[in-house]
């Protein structure tokens, strides 16, 4: 099985080096640039997994996150928020809003690979 990901994110250049490190990595890969797009996505094709930017236009990641857990249909789409925001508050916000976890910009690839296989539970990752 393929897990599928989602990419929301405005910035060209952290969309495609998520797109690439995902797809390296096995996985089936979708990519969104705001808010009200990554909504869609998730209503057309739930994704398992959206790495979601905090600060983009038409919605921020804390307002789509909100969505996304407030629709029981959508119970199995994990979520990691991305953003360059680390203070703590941010991160408490994130997760008080139902984020799976909260990892901040820059981070390391390798170690987004494996927060994103631990949490879709990928054997053998």
């Amino acid at each position: 099985m393929t897990f599928k990901i989602l990419v929301a994110d405005d910035e060209p250049n952290i969309v495609i080096s998520l797109e690439f490190l995902m797809k390296q990595a096995g996985f089936d890969v979708r990519t969104v640039e705001d808010g009200e797009a990554a909504l869609e996505a998730v209503a057309e094709d739930p994704p398992d997994l959206i790495l979601l930017d905090v600060m983009m236009p038409r919605k921020d990641g804390y307002e789509v996150c909100e969505t996304i857990r407030a629709n029981p249909v959508w119970n199995g789409v994990r979520i990691i928020m991305l953003t360059a925001k680390g203070r703590d508050i941010e991160r408490e916000k994130g997760l008080a809003v139902g984020a799976d976890d909260y990892i901040t910009k820059p981070f390391a690839t390798q170690e987004l690979v494996e927060k994103v296989s631990e949490i879709l539970d990928v054997p053998d990752a």
